[in-house]
């Protein structure tokens, strides 16, 4: 048996670093890629990557990992280049390098989990490789591939995830598989894009009837930074995932449609621009979720929920207070010229940025598209016809307020020649 995309030194450093007394498995996306006959690769990087459950120490396992490659490979041709434990899961990460190319293995202590509290972490607690493919997602990721002398290596299939990959269906292991973790969902929507796949019917019920009884102490309207894991740091980071590394159309569509939109909020559950919005954030180059975000009833309430980054965040203020601002003007703005557009959309305190994610939201409730496109495409990138220093030449100003004026009448003058 030959992993695709794997080098064989390195699948043959795996098989032998598997007889060492603890029985070692391939589990999770390789195995239902492998029986898809796909390569598995990591979302974020697009290298190969393979997820090992150890029945024994996941840290003491690497280290054999590591001598093996030492004392069998010729020098630099196969080595583990990183190795970063994570103590509270038993998880470590591990970067093999294959004649100078990486290869990223997640390897896990045999565990089991229990939701105290659903919504937040989980308990680990060691156990068995039974236990560590019960407490999975989908039952197409609850599969395992004995890493064996033979070949081909036995293949586990305790929950039936091989029926369910021909019958092209995503299948939840347990009836509260959305209760405790939420996020399931939108891995959920993030495999129908990629593979095709849908929601067994009893999978379907169960995420609707979760999702109308919110079984979640947190509710929308609470304390953002009070929310659960599930639905704030980690839903961020699967939400990332879907709009940068998977068809995400088709994955916003299917989460819509199974109602898992109302995760975020109610008024994104039923927004119908949102592929409108989205496809402008991205020919504008814009980052994805605060476009998404947009159609929220609160958009900064959801950003500090989901800990957005920084920046993000940001863009989200300055485009809300641009909005503000232009509710304000009550109509003044009308028959404005493209100077005036110009001098109004260059306010200090608001980002270009800022302009575009409006050009991608604009609406009836929203400023006027041609104007913005005429900005962002063109009268931005107009400056005065002279520089500072040809000013400073041409009409012996000095550096100061006197000299910016100057350069910001003659702009305005060459402004003033746009068709609107």
């Amino acid at each position: 048996m030959q992993l695709p995309g794997i080098a064989p030194q390195a699948q043959a450093l795996l098989q032998q670093a598997a007889q060492q007394g603890v029985r070692v498995a391939l589990v999770g996306g390789a195995v239902r890629d492998l029986l898809l006959h796909r390569v598995h690769n990591d979302p974020w990087r697009g290298v190969p990557d393979l997820d090992l459950v150890v029945e024994g120490s996941a840290l003491a396992w690497v280290g054999q990992l590591g001598e093996l490659a030492a004392a069998q490979a010729p020098a630099g041709s196969l080595a583990v280049a990183a190795a970063r434990p994570h103590g509270a899961y038993g998880t470590v990460e591990v970067e093999l390098a294959i004649d100078g190319q990486p290869l990223l293995l997640d390897v896990a202590t045999a565990r089991q989990e229990s939701y105290p509290q659903q919504g937040e972490n989980p308990h680990v607690h060691f156990g068995s490789l039974d236990d560590d493919l019960r407490r999975r997602d989908f039952s197409i990721n609850a599969m395992a591939l004995v890493i064996g002398a033979g070949d081909p290596w036995p293949l586990l299939d305790p929950h039936g995830g091989q029926r369910d990959l021909e019958q092209r269906q995503l299948r939840f292991l347990h009836n509260s598989s959305v209760a405790d973790d939420p996020t399931r969902l939108v891995r959920g929507a993030r495999y129908a894009a990629r593979l095709g796949f849908s929601l067994a019917p009893a999978a379907l019920e169960q995420a609707r009837s979760t999702l109308e009884r919110w079984p979640w102490a947190w509710r929308r309207g609470d304390a953002p930074d009070q929310a659960p894991a599930a639905l704030g740091t980690r839903l961020r980071m699967e939400l990332e995932l879907l709009l940068e590394r998977e068809p995400w159309p088709a994955a916003l569509a299917a989460l819509q449609r199974w109602g898992g939109l109302a995760l975020l909020d109610a008024a994104l559950h039923n927004d119908r621009a949102w592929l409108r919005r989205l496809r402008w954030a991205e020919r504008l180059q814009l980052p994805m979720l605060p476009a998404l975000l947009a159609a929220a009833a609160d958009p900064l309430a959801l950003a500090e929920r989901l800990q957005l980054p920084h920046r993000q965040h940001k863009l989200l203020a300055q485009w809300l207070g641009l909005r503000q601002r232009w509710r304000g003007l009550a109509g003044s703005q009308h028959g404005w010229s493209a100077a005036q557009w110009c001098q109004w959309l260059e306010t200090p305190g608001f980002s270009p940025e800022a302009v575009a994610l409006e050009l991608a939201c604009a609406g009836p409730e929203g400023l006027p598209r041609r104007p913005l496109l005429r900005w962002w495409l063109r009268w931005r990138q107009l400056k005065a016809p002279l520089s500072a220093a040809e000013l400073r030449a041409a009409e012996g100003l000095r550096p100061g307020p006197a000299l910016g004026e100057r350069l910001r009448q003659l702009r305005a003058q060459r402004l003033a020649g746009e068709r609107f």
